[in-house]
């Protein structure tokens, strides 16, 4: 059974730079439809794991604890892109004059 070990710390390093790296892109160009590509990414990711956790056969239950660790990156790496979408959402909303998506987390936004 093949998975994408995302707990092993090079393949961690490599995704954690690529999405900040892309977080900045997404801040600079002032378009937040990156960190949505990033987000749903990381939240396919998340179904895979899940899947191949539902699924797991007997001859591959060694594989439950390393799974377990990717799920719970997958999450943080969901949290932190989420937050990272809305708030380029922010910035574009507010460099272009319309209305960002929500803004129930003005109060965050201006403390950052």
């Amino acid at each position: 059974m093949f998975i994408f070990d995302i707990s092993n710390p090079l393949t961690l390093l490599l995704m954690l730079v690529a999405t900040v790296l892309l977080i900045f892109l997404s801040q600079e160009i002032k378009k937040s439809y990156i960190g949505a590509i990033t987000l749903f990414a990381y939240l396919v990711l998340l179904v895979i794991h899940v899947a191949q956790i539902a699924t797991l056969s007997e001859e591959f239950r060694y594989m439950i604890s390393t799974l377990s660790r990717c799920i719970v990156i997958d999450f943080i790496f969901v949290f932190i892109t989420f937050f990272s979408y809305l708030w380029v959402d922010d910035i574009e909303a507010k460099a272009s004059g319309k209305k960002s998506i929500d803004n129930s987390l003005d109060w965050f936004w201006k403390k950052v």
